[in-house]
């Protein structure tokens, strides 16, 4: 449980590797990361809240 809060390190790493393998700045492609953070640090809210209701 505790580890959930590294759930949108991976896609955010991920879209990071994509930026610098087409070559497109940091700038254009910042929304995304928005994006990500949000939905990984929501999904991670969510389930954190499921294992504790289910505990």
């Amino acid at each position: 449980m505790s580890r959930l809060f590294l759930l949108p390190l991976l896609p955010a790493l991920f879209w990071y590797l994509f930026l610098r393998y087409h070559q497109i700045p940091i700038k254009q492609g910042a929304r995304v990361f928005y994006w990500i953070m949000g939905l990984g640090w929501g999904l991670a809210a969510f389930l954190s809240l499921m294992i504790y209701v289910t505990r």
